[in-house]
């Protein structure tokens, strides 16, 4: 399960990372807003790069971009393999990758909290990030699913419905054995 949620989530986090790059353009063509830096500035801090004012390399912006949107995909990927696919799953999933971004951007002290941003700048984020979210989480859960349900679908199909105190499934039936 391990190497094919690593194949598959750096894959699906790339893909996710396009598609939400693909929606800032377009919401920068309407919006006028300019390009984030933050990304390079962060990857600049936790590397011990030389950081400069002004607009970064773009091959470093972008490194750390897609990198963190391909990394992050395979627990995606994990989560789809275990069972954890659809909707509710990507949502769990945006909030990931939004912790992600607020751990990384005020622990290298380039971002600060998001409840001190302007109420504009939070909804743009919340919205790139959710479509990240969903669009990794569309192709995780389609490539899982090509290996059949995970063992979270299994347990949930051998009592369908909502019961408490359901114990485990055999360890030979929880991996499709």
């Amino acid at each position: 399960m391990i190497k094919r949620a690593l194949w598959q989530g750096l894959l699906a986090g790339t893909a996710g990372g396009v598609v939400m790059t693909l929606g800032e353009k377009i919401e920068q063509a309407v919006t006028g807003r300019p390009d984030s830096h933050v990304p390079a500035r962060v990857l600049q801090r936790l590397t011990g790069l030389l950081e400069r004012p002004g607009p970064q390399p773009l091959p470093v912006n972008w490194g750390m971009h897609y990198g963190q949107a391909a990394l992050l995909g395979v627990l995606r990927s994990v989560m789809a393999q275990a069972g954890l696919r659809g909707p509710v799953a990507s949502a769990k999933f945006a909030v990931v990758r939004l912790t992600n971004d607020q751990i990384l951007e005020n622990a290298t002290g380039v971002g600060a909290p998001p409840q001190t941003w302007p109420r504009k700048e939070l909804v743009v984020d919340l919205l790139h990030k959710a479509v990240y979210a969903f669009a990794t989480g569309v192709v995780a859960d389609t490539l899982a699913a090509r290996g059949g349900p995970g063992p979270g679908q299994r347990h949930a199909a051998a009592r369908p419905g909502r019961h408490a105190h359901v114990g485990p499934l055999p360890r030979r039936h929880a991996y499709g054995a």
